[in-house]
């Protein structure tokens, strides 16, 4: 029996984690046990060695539509520092995963609205179906959205953000992919097919060298040119110096897999 009530966690023998957002009567709307419990299975993942590639997803036809409505209407009667500390809470999921040492991959079955594109913002791949659509509504509610735009906006640039943010409009895979929401927008049926490919490119990658490449990806994103000069050096002389770095080397030398390929 599962440990969650609003999403799933599946663990595959391979190191595949499939985390699944489970409210689908309410289209996998966040609630706070749904952020909580999110918190909980990403620690889990997180601390698992077995453990090399994320794939998020939604039960039934939609992704996330973003904050549940009677959750949402619970902050009018709470105080500012309780919405303050409940606004923190869906930092917190947002930052673990953005910050995930394995790849995630989100795979986007549905449409996303709100928080739901916050959510597709953080992955480090994101396949759509072709019919999905999505939105950044908050406006139209008379609020903001503060929590998820940091994300939002590394993920689709400024221009793009200020144009979504400001009119509430909905839009379609082929935009979403166009402005860089999405890697890839694919027919239904294609979808798992298209998420498979992913999965098999990464499990023939080491899995320590990834986790070093994604925190150089936000370093050299993130810091100037002399510091970068610096960072990188240290990062691929270290990468030289590790067990993958000499296993993969002899492999590559010797024709062979290296000892993490199944």
């Amino acid at each position: 029996m599962s440990q969650y009530e609003t999403i799933t966690l599946e663990i595959e023998s391979r190191g595949v984690a499939r985390l699944t957002l489970n409210r689908p009567d309410l289209h996998n709307a966040m609630n706070a046990q749904l952020i909580s419990e999110m918190q909980q299975a990403l620690a889990l993942v997180e601390s698992s060695d077995e453990v090399r590639v994320v794939v998020l997803t939604g039960a039934g036809s939609t992704f996330c539509a973003g904050g549940d409505l009677n959750w949402m209407k619970s902050n009018i009667t709470k105080t500012r520092a309780q919405r303050v500390e409940e606004t923190g809470e869906l930092a917190n999921m947002l930052a673990a995963l953005n910050n995930l040492s394995k790849p995630l991959i989100g795979r986007v079955q549905g449409l996303a609205y709100g928080g739901g594109v916050g959510m597709v913002s953080v992955c480090d791949i994101a396949i759509g179906v072709s019919t999905a659509t999505f939105g950044l509504t908050e406006v139209k509610l008379g609020l903001t959205p503060a929590t998820i735009s940091p994300y939002v906006v590394k993920r689709i640039g400024a221009a793009n953000a200020r144009r979504n943010f400001f009119n509430s409009r909905i839009f379609n895979a082929e935009e979403a992919q166009r402005i860089g929401l999405l890697t890839e927008a694919v027919e239904a049926e294609k979808l798992d097919e298209a998420v498979e490919k992913e999965i098999k490119m990464i499990l023939k990658c080491a899995p320590g060298a990834i986790a070093s490449t994604k925190k150089l990806i936000d370093y050299v994103d993130t810091h100037s040119a002399p510091d970068n000069r610096i960072y990188t050096a240290a990062n691929l002389a270290d990468a030289w110096e590790t067990a993958e770095g000499q296993e993969g080397i002899d492999a590559f030398l010797n024709k062979r897999k290296a000892n993490w390929i199944n």
